[in-house]
């Protein structure tokens, strides 16, 4: 018997009983109210023995938990602390870079930008500008300024009808489930009032990604919510409905995401409303199904079969995919199926392993994918050595808060970028880590309604404008700071990080092609090679 048992023994059986007569006896046998409350010492006394009592025998005799049966009652203080560990760390602990996914410093800064108030920092950096991996760019003497019209890119190819003019920064991909209706609705109404985009997550287009009129890029997941038959294959019929929208700008097929790369998904019956269902063409009530893979397709030239036909269905508008880089030499099959099909999409989304807006397996997060930066100057890097970077815009995820984020992905290849949480935390999200238990206590992940009306939506979507016009001005600033009137100068060699005590830039740390390298029977790097000679266009 540990000697917390004996002393809930003790209380139990000894302490709450003499604290019952102690009560009987002050308030002289009378149990009203007004006897009660003239010996508040005494009874509170009680009623805290009484409970001690109580919750002691519960986790003595019934309660499954070791610690608790062995440390009646007081083992749940350890559990109570337990459970605000994150926020105990987060205000009285970390410092404002250590923390994760979001430092403070980054949080901070985006709550700064998003209320418009002042986003300089005093007294020097506190970032370890010695630590191997940190990165930075090289500033110029001979500054100049980016024409707002640098600031937009235009997406769609040779075969693409209506292309689309892109900001260079728009929402990642958020689903109306994920998050609450009025999240939806404020991020849209700050992409309208932007004049950017917002992506609609693979939970398909719902009123409250319509009803202010912002630019959507569809998603379509494996479920192909929306578009979809009973059965859960392709209906084209629903798709081309929903695609014909003027608001609907593009269409983005996910083969992968960084928050949980190859993993499928299962929404319960019992979050299948009626609004849901009708939004994602489900039955009330009825679990679902997203696999990991898409029904429609199992090959690269599959899926490029299957772009046309998504390009024909929405009269030509920007179709493209999704995905986070796992094996290379998957990736470069789909590029040998574009080069023998003459099917391109006109962009790539890619997802670093550090995205995920989404809830995750430990293990898919932690372990799983390649980090957005390397992944983006590789798929530029083998377009590049295709000889088709010019018919395919990229698009890249991952933690994105800053300028500088956006710098570096468009500096290693990308074309335009989207943020997902750092939205988030503009609507209000203190990184609470709660999106998964319906119980985000600001209302922005979570169906339950009590908690999504926190979110104001006209205050919150000027926060949103706020955000992206501020970010994409600090990105405006330090392509200036370089020396480059326009993003699309930028190179992979303007980017710097330090290896091994000294920095190297990213054309020196991974070897760059050639335009057409890869096919114009010239020495590929052996960083490539093997890879792209092993890839097959009819298999992944």
């Amino acid at each position: 018997m540990t000697p917390v048992i004996r002393l809930y023994w003790a209380i139990a059986v000894i302490l709450m009983p003499l604290s019952f007569l102690w009560l009987h006896s002050s308030i002289g046998g009378s149990y009203s109210i007004q006897a009660l409350t003239s010996s508040p010492f005494q009874l509170v006394l009680f009623l805290v023995l009484l409970a001690w009592a109580l919750l002691g025998a519960f986790d003595l005799f019934f309660c499954i938990s070791n610690l608790r049966r062995n440390y009646p009652v007081l083992a749940n203080i350890r559990y109570m602390l337990e459970y605000i560990r994150p926020e105990i760390q987060q205000y009285f602990i970390a410092n404002n870079v250590e923390e994760k996914p979001f430092s403070r410093e980054r949080r901070n800064l985006i709550y700064r930008r998003a209320k418009g108030a002042d986003d300089t920092l005093p007294f020097g950096t506190e970032q370890d500008i010695l630590q191997d991996g940190y990165r930075s760019i090289a500033h110029s003497l001979s500054t100049t300024e980016v024409d707002e019209k640098h600031e937009r890119v235009s997406i769609g190819g040779p075969d693409c009808k209506q292309p689309y003019s892109a900001s260079r920064l728009n929402i990642s991909a958020l689903s109306f489930g994920s998050l609450s209706s009025t999240a939806i609705a404020a991020l849209n109404r700050g992409a309208a009032l932007g004049n950017f985009a917002h992506n609609t997550g693979e939970g398909s287009i719902s009123q409250h990604h319509l009803e202010h009129g912002g630019d959507i890029i569809w998603q379509i997941g494996t479920g192909y919510f929306g578009c979809r038959n009973p059965d859960g294959t392709f209906n084209d019929d629903a798709f081309q409905e929903r695609a014909s929208l003027d608001t609907v700008k593009m269409i983005e097929v996910k083969l992968s995401q960084g928050a949980k790369p190859s993993h499928g998904g299962v929404l319960p019956g019992i979050k299948v409303t009626e609004e849901i269902a009708q939004i994602r063409l489900v039955q009330v009530g009825e679990t679902v199904l997203s696999p990991p893979t898409h029904p429609e397709f199992n090959s690269p030239e599959g899926l490029l079969k299957f772009v046309e036909r998504l390009r024909n269905l929405s009269a030509g508008k920007p179709i493209g995919f999704k995905l986070c880089l796992g094996k290379k030499i998957e990736f470069l099959a789909i590029i040998k199926a574009m080069l023998k099909s003459n099917i391109y999409p006109d962009f790539i989304t890619i997802d670093g392993a550090e995205g995920g807006t989404g809830a995750a397996p430990v293990e898919f997060s932690n372990r799983i994918g390649t980090p957005c930066i390397e992944a983006t100057y590789y798929v530029n890097q083998i377009l590049v050595g295709a000889g088709i970077r010019d018919r395919i815009k990229i698009i890249s995820s991952g933690q994105t808060a800053t300028g500088f984020d956006m710098l570096e992905k468009i500096i290693v290849g990308a074309d335009t970028v989207n943020a997902g949480r750092s939205m988030m935390m503009a609507l209000g999200c203190i990184q609470a880590q709660s999106c998964n238990t319906n119980h985000c206590p600001t209302g922005v992940a979570t169906q339950n309604a009590s908690r999504a009306r926190a979110i104001d939506v006209p205050e919150k979507s000027e926060r949103v404008r706020n955000f992206h016009y501020a970010t994409v001005r600090a990105f405006s600033e330090l392509c200036g700071a370089m020396g480059h009137s326009n993003p699309c100068n930028l190179q992979p060699s303007d980017l710097y990080a330090r290896v091994g005590g000294g920095m190297k830039n990213f054309d020196q740390i991974y070897k760059p092609l050639t335009l057409g390298q890869l096919h114009n029977n010239e020495p590929i790097p052996e960083y490539y090679r093997d890879d792209w000679l092993k890839a097959t266009a009819s298999n992944f």
